[in-house]
């Protein structure tokens, strides 16, 4: 009680003026002082009293505790709301209605029930206008006035458990909701923004937020700084590392740019590109390869990709592309991994596996791939570029296990027959990436993965699909990182003469004429007609008699076909 006495008494003098309190990280040194001796561009023009503007010994609001000197707001909040948000926002209560008696930008800081008139400011009436003044949508804005532990238990499990809270600078008001007092402390400012604490490397944010997987992701550990080159990523902030600033390299609590999340930008690819555009991650710019003729075009949709998307949802999802659809950036390492496992660089990201079921969190690359190439109605793929003799859009089904052939990106996958034109180390049982043929034309110096290439189809190098060309191995150069092109090219007797097929002038046939690149179903192929990748192009190769067919039984294959005006009889 005697304590209790003693703190009325202390306030009472600071409100008339006659305690000194230390300079420093107090009030009297920081924004919160409004009186004519405070430092600030915002300051009251002849009121000297500092806690005035918040606080009153006599004459206070009767409703609430804290001796408040403020009016109560009728104003009405549009607050935050996300689709992968558990806990229940609406107006604010307690503390953050305080708060917003200032930061909402609509009272005059001079209002105070203190006094019969409004004290006169100077620089300004009010917070309208700047960074400081929150506004009365509060959608973008970290949420407030929910209870902390029904978010936990409505769904929310990347939360800390509210008992980690107890005696950390990070309090929960008497009812158990998130105030904006849980992070701020209106009369101390020693860490800047009146934070309760450091926020360096994040460490105030993850006081509540427990990510999966990020204390051991590169954003959380990075020691990479921006290179003075393009824009500041943290025009800011005082940390100058990716680690230091950790989820500050792409959330904002206040203000967002993109509301949902709080995204530090409107687009989602320039949150990213902040870092990734050769600034801070320097051998990693992928701005250069998004610009590049045949790209994943992420910049042409915004707002359609959601973190709550169910690509196996009755309807599917609106198609779009970002870049959060093939990278989790609380997950993302530099851990490797060999085909078809995923690496650190799409670790913790959803999928559609070998059988079409979704996953949560791929283990398999081509999983990734599958949400956007594979079954309907997410297949961005409708209509082949080559007409074939099976048509198959689903890439899924293209790599399925048990194959008549196919390009091996699954563990269980098929190569058909022997394959002796393999460069080393490649052999037939060897498993391949989609992102070996699929990337960056420039693999030494450009970005890995498929996010841009000169290349048609996003391909690492060319690959040209039309006939009667003449032989430049330059147009194959696809094929040839994997296939021996000396093996292809030489005339061979006996058995199938590849040679003749590419080089010989009435001939000059592409690869693509015979052979379909990804794959042949098991539902509409077979493993006599259908090895070795054969679908032919049917605006090439036409039927013979009603026939058309290739016979892979025999060791020198045959074919019944027309192909250049040129008729095949088992030939």
């Amino acid at each position: 009680m005697k304590k209790t006495a003693n703190t009325f008494i202390l306030m009472t003098a600071i409100l008339l003026g006659q305690v000194t309190i230390a300079q420093g990280a107090s009030i009297l040194n920081s924004k919160h002082n409004l009186s004519i001796s405070g430092p600030g561009t915002i300051k009251a023009s002849g009121e000297s009293e500092v806690c005035i503007f918040c606080h009153t010994p006599h004459h206070a609001r009767q409703d609430i505790p804290y001796l408040w000197n403020r009016s109560a707001q009728t104003t009405n909040y549009t607050p935050y709301a996300s689709s992968t948000l558990s806990a229940t926002v609406g107006q604010p209560t307690s503390a953050s209605k305080l708060c917003l008696s200032c930061h909402d930008g609509t009272i005059a800081l001079g209002a105070v029930l203190s006094e019969p008139t409004p004290i006169s400011f100077m620089g300004a009436n009010t917070l309208s206008g700047r960074s400081s003044s929150l506004t009365t949508d509060l959608s973008d804005d970290h949420p407030v006035s929910f209870d902390y532990q029904s978010s936990i238990t409505s769904g929310n499990l990347e939360l800390v458990d509210t008992t980690a809270l107890i005696g950390s600078q990070v309090q929960l008001d008497s009812t158990g909701q998130l105030q904006c007092t849980a992070c701020h402390d209106p009369h101390d400012d020693a860490w800047g923004k009146f934070l309760v604490m450091s926020n360096q490397n994040s460490a105030l944010c993850i006081k509540c937020h427990n990510k999966s997987g990020w204390a051991g992701s590169t954003h959380a550990t990075s020691t990479r700084t921006w290179n003075n080159t393009g824009t500041d990523p943290w025009p800011d902030s005082e940390y100058t590392t990716v680690a230091a600033n950790a989820c500050g390299n792409c959330h904002r609590p206040h203000t967002a740019g993109r509301h949902q999340r709080l995204l530090k930008q409107v687009n989602e690819e320039d949150t990213c590109l902040a870092c990734h555009s050769g600034q801070v991650a320097t051998q990693s710019n992928i701005k250069t390869e998004l610009v590049k003729w045949y790209s994943h075009p992420v910049d042409d949709y915004v707002g359609v990709h959601d973190a709550a998307e169910d690509f196996k949802a009755p309807g599917g999802v609106t198609t779009h592309v970002e870049c959060e659809d093939c990278h989790n950036p609380h997950q993302v390492n530099s851990s490797t991994a060999v085909a078809p496992y995923v690496s650190g660089r799409n670790i913790g990201v959803q999928g559609i596996d070998a059988a079409g079921a979704k996953v949560a969190n791929a283990q398999n690359l081509y999983e990734i791939c599958f949400k956007c190439h594979a079954d309907t109605p997410n297949n961005v793929i409708t209509t082949p570029e080559i007409t074939r003799q099976i048509i198959q859009v689903n890439t899924r089904l293209e790599f399925m296990p048990g194959n008549p052939s196919s390009h091996r990106v699954e563990i269980n996958g098929s190569c058909g027959a022997d394959v002796p034109s393999l460069l080393p180390p490649y052999t037939k049982t060897s498993i391949l990436y989609c992102t070996d043929c699929h990337g960056s034309d420039n693999p030494t110096a450009g970005a890995h993965g498929p996010h841009g290439s000169t290349n048609k189809h996003l391909l690492v190098a060319e690959y040209k699909t039309h006939d009667k060309q003449v032989y430049n191995g330059a147009d194959y150069a696809l094929c040839y990182k994997c296939h021996n092109e000396s093996n292809i090219t030489t005339r061979t007797t006996p058995g199938f003469d590849h040679g003749g097929h590419v080089l010989d002038t009435n001939k000059r046939t592409s690869c693509s004429t015979c052979h379909d690149s990804h794959g042949i179903s098991a539902t509409q192929g077979t493993s006599a007609k259908n090895r070795r990748l054969i679908n032919f192009n049917t605006n090439v190769v036409t039927p013979n008699g009603g026939e058309l067919y290739y016979d892979g039984s025999f060791f020198k294959p045959k074919c019944v076909l027309v192909c250049h005006g040129r008729t095949h009889n088992m030939r």
